[in-house]
């Protein structure tokens, strides 16, 4: 079963960013969708935001290969 949350070192990783950097921009989708500062980013809602294919992106969550 694939990943259905992003978590920061995750958004990192694929972004090929720092920890920090994948925090914050999670912090940016909740704040875009309006979500409260604990809430799960899905990976549809993660990809929406950034652009990336949702199909790749659930593929390296998957595998554990990012």
């Amino acid at each position: 079963m694939s990943p259905v949350v992003i978590y920061p070192k995750q958004a990192a990783q694929l972004t090929g960013n720092s920890y920090a950097a994948g925090k914050k921009l999670l912090q940016r989708i909740r704040a875009r969708l309006g979500k409260e500062a604990r809430a799960y980013v899905s990976v549809g809602e993660f990809c929406c935001y950034t652009g990336l294919p949702e199909a790749g992106v659930s593929a390296a969550l998957g595998t554990g290969r990012v």
